[in-house]
């Protein structure tokens, strides 16, 4: 009798906590769908892409730091001893993905650069299965297939797009850097709390882009002209905060819980609504409506999720 209750406690504790990473996983996708638009009107007014990203990371930085350090108390030690880990997850993960995915984007359109960035769930799948033996299952596979088709159509790649080799080469570095984003997310042996990790990421990143910026290679430039949106020119620090709080710290923060909770795999293929969210903020704050296409690539995506779900059922 003990142990068929311990066995439902078990149970119920798991799907709690299954329950409550979908939620943090979905709230970390909405938040980076929003910075898209948000960037536009920046940018519109303005500023480069490097100036808007180191401002969002930094921001970001900011805000997390003081938690992260309040969660390590009497742990510093596990901080030094995941210092290479921390290192990859705040320079890779955080300020190597935007900065590749932004050179991406110098030299081709935005559609394929962001198409090859979020084949990062099929990579951490891939990873899983050689190096641990997570093999794929069917439910798996299928929501691949049917989450890429839902890309394809959703950044509205059959309306022609401008290919560069060195633009796919940057893609597919940003690639590589949102993939050990999702996997060293998930990663429970660090010991370090989700926040801690988070913090110290948002630090090295914020370290890594002005270093960056410093030799030249993220030009800055920024106005105080208003930013402009649908529902009217708004001063410029409205959307940088906004950039920083809700599209970074708020991102990024929920997003490493959740890839906790639910596993990289999992968590990767949730991201994939930020895909989503990004077209329905661009309806609502720059007045781009989503074609056909991408309205029935974002059911494949949200289909493609549900079916990768499945699997931890």
């Amino acid at each position: 009798m003990t142990q068929v209750v311990d066995d439902t406690l078990r149970v119920r504790a798991s799907s709690g906590a299954l329950g409550g990473g979908l939620f943090l996983a979905l709230v970390s996708a909405m938040s980076f769908g929003m910075s898209g638009s948000l960037a536009r009107g920046l940018l519109s007014s303005g500023w480069s892409p490097g100036a808007i990203v180191l401002a969002r990371v930094g921001i970001a930085a900011l805000v997390v730091a003081p938690f992260a350090v309040a969660s390590l108390r009497g742990r510093l030690r596990q901080l030094r001893a995941q210092l290479p880990t921390v290192l990859v997850y705040g320079v890779l993960g955080l300020a190597g993905a935007q900065f590749c995915f932004f050179s991406a984007v110098a030299t081709m359109d935005v559609a394929p650069a962001l198409l090859i960035e979020y084949t990062a769930p099929a990579a951490v799948v891939v990873w899983l299965w050689v190096r641990r033996g997570q093999r794929p299952r069917p439910y798996t596979l299928a929501g691949a297939g049917m989450a890429a088709a839902g890309l394809v159509l959703a950044v509205d790649l059959l309306s022609g797009a401008d290919l560069a080799w060195s633009g796919v080469a940057w893609a597919l570095a940003a690639m590589v850097g949102l993939t050990a984003y999702f996997l060293i997310a998930a990663d429970t042996d660090t010991g370090l709390p989700p926040v801690a990790l988070t913090g110290a990421g948002l630090v090295i990143g914020t370290v890594t882009l002005a270093a960056l910026a410093a030799v030249g290679l993220l030009p800055m430039h920024a106005t105080l002209e208003p930013a402009s949106y649908t529902t009217g020119s708004t001063p410029w620090w409205v959307p940088v905060l906004l950039l920083g709080l809700v599209t970074a710290a708020l991102a990024y923060t929920t997003g490493t819980a959740a890839s906790r909770r639910l596993g990289s795999r999992t968590a990767s293929f949730i991201a994939l609504l930020e895909v989503v969210a990004s077209v329905g903020f661009a309806w609502l704050l720059i007045d781009e409506a989503p074609t056909t296409s991408q309205t029935v690539g974002g059911l494949l995506i949200i289909g493609g999720v549900v079916l990768a779900k499945l699997d931890d059922r």
